[in-house]
């Protein structure tokens, strides 16, 4: 399989590529802002901000920080905001060993 974004030979089971690291494949960006339950520091806000936005989370926290520090402090209410405003990331189901999971 070939990346669609830089054009290397890569694995064929990969949803990221090696190289550029762009998501490749039938893997697709989530299309709701959610918190994700895993990968979180505080809240999971700036985590499902860079997962919405595909950025990498280290850049979306020092931005965050950055305007958090400014005087009006614009950046902490609007963290506080989307703490409560965004939903958590659903629970995946899992099934017992040797049950399939179907859903009605």
């Amino acid at each position: 399989m070939y990346c669609n974004y830089c054009g290397k030979v890569i694995q064929d089971d990969a949803n990221l590529c090696a190289y550029c690291g762009k998501r490749v494949g039938a893997v697709t960006a989530r299309k709701r802002l959610v918190r994700p339950r895993t990968g979180r520091k505080i809240a999971g806000v700036c985590a499902g901000v860079a997962e919405y936005f595909d950025i990498d989370v280290t850049v979306v926290r020092v931005v965050w920080l950055i305007v958090a520090l400014m005087p009006p402090t614009v950046g902490l209410c609007a963290y506080i905001v989307a703490w409560i405003v965004m939903p958590k990331e659903p629970e995946a189901l899992t099934a017992p060993a040797g049950q399939q999971v179907t859903t009605t």
